[in-house]
């Protein structure tokens, strides 16, 4: 278990802007005892395993967070205490998430980024009626059939993630009548995916040439890789998650198929892991450093001089996630599970360092929010290892509502 001392956060902290600065309202300066109790946050997020460099970064987001948050005064006058671990596997998580409650007194859950585990937490915050803030996972069933009162989900789900690189490709005349042969991530995150890319090919002339499961253990992808050479397609279209995506990347650079690669999935340390000059295509993201707005450039610099690298999209979403839900105990002044859930539902702004604020959604509990695609610079344009993508418009566009790239009521199957 990583937990990080008072004095050590102090230290950290001292040389970084409050939380104000950084597009936050400052979250309850001192009242009262100074010497009150911590509040406890139970952190759950894969540290090792094809995930593990995502869970990395994590926990380093979450982390700068909470000093930022305990240098300003903590909330309500208490300082946080985020008792971080790795999450591991489904089972594991879940056998943890308990022991967290039962044994360790968090006051919520908070974190995750594989759909499997994030499913087995919620499970167990339904069952103990806890909150838990479900940052990472992206399965549209977590916040489909899945869904439960008791959590709230944060990152974009697959298909949002589809929609936003969909848009580009109607746009770009990739889609109509192409054919496309798909490689997806065995497990329910990669099934998610697939399905909404196949509801939004159906919807858009788009024809699905072959499609393969891919264990989330698998390095070698010279076998599909020999499938796809020999079925001609027009594109390629990973559906893959985590490390899968940098393999097959660098794997398809290699064998040197002239078929245009896209994807409906991709992180950006992943990205960034690929190396120049082997990943090409467009993809989605929640978040990149270079978006231009105050607040993330604040957070960007801050984080970079802390940890001396820039942050990836999973170190975004978990600090914004603690920033929002120090932000809700303050204002409700508890962190009771009953006081914080009506907060949330009743659609609170927040602000999230994007051009937009996010709010959740009062029937699935969905953060809605921007997404964006991006496409990658040619190898001859790229500074250094972080300078390989350019970020796209956000979508939707200013005009248009935040959930008109969400799954509708009548297309969700959530009942809570």
């Amino acid at each position: 278990m990583t937990r990080y001392s008072r004095r050590t956060l102090l230290q950290a902290s001292a040389a970084l802007a409050g939380a104000s600065t950084l597009g936050f309202p400052s979250i309850g300066r001192a009242q009262g005892d100074k010497n009150a109790d911590k509040i406890k946050i139970g952190h759950l997020t894969p540290l090792t395993g094809f995930l593990g460099t995502l869970g990395t970064y994590a926990q380093l987001g979450i982390k700068l967070a909470q000093e930022e948050i305990n240098a300003s005064g903590g909330v309500m006058g208490r300082q946080l205490d985020v008792l971080s671990e790795d999450s591991v596997n489904p089972a594991t998580a879940a056998t943890k998430a308990q022991r967290m409650l039962d044994q360790d007194g968090v006051t919520v859950l908070m974190g995750e980024i594989n759909s499997a585990s994030a499913l087995t937490i919620m499970q167990v915050a339904a069952r103990n009626k806890r909150l838990y803030m479900q940052i990472g996972a992206r399965s549209d069933a977590l916040r489909g059939k899945n869904c439960n009162r008791y959590t709230f989900h944060v990152d974009i789900p697959s298909t949002v993630m589809v929609n936003a690189v969909g848009k580009a490709l109607v746009r770009d005349n990739m889609m109509k009548d192409k054919k496309f042969y798909t490689l997806t991530a065995d497990y329910i995150f990669g099934h998610d995916l697939a399905r909404a890319a196949r509801a939004f090919f159906d919807a858009n002339g788009g024809k699905v040439a072959g499609d393969e499961l891919v264990a989330t253990d698998v390095t070698d992808f010279s076998p599909y890789l020999l499938k796809i050479r020999q079925a001609k397609p027009d594109v390629v279209c990973s559906n893959l998650a985590g490390n899968q995506v940098t393999n097959l990347i660098k794997q398809y650079a290699e064998f040197g198929l002239p078929y245009p690669i896209v994807g409906f999935n991709l992180n950006t340390a992943d990205a960034w892991a690929a190396g120049a000059g082997n990943l090409s295509g467009t993809w989605p993201t929640v978040w990149y450093h270079t978006l231009d707005v105050p607040g993330s450039k604040a957070f960007v610099a801050a984080f970079t001089k802390k940890y001396g690298k820039v942050p990836e999209n999973h170190a975004w979403i978990e600090y914004i996630s603690l920033k929002m839900m120090a932000q809700a105990m303050a204002e409700t002044k508890s962190t009771e599970t009953d006081k914080l859930i009506p907060y949330f539902e009743q659609q609170t702004q927040f602000d999230i360092l994007k051009g937009r604020k996010g709010y959740f959604r009062n029937w699935d509990h969905q953060l809605m929010q921007e997404a964006y695609p991006f496409t990658v610079k040619p190898k001859d344009q790229i500074k250094d290892p972080y300078d390989m993508l350019s970020l796209g418009a956000a979508i939707p566009e200013p005009n248009e509502s935040l959930e008109s790239i969400a799954l509708t009521k009548e297309q969700n199957p959530c009942s809570m």
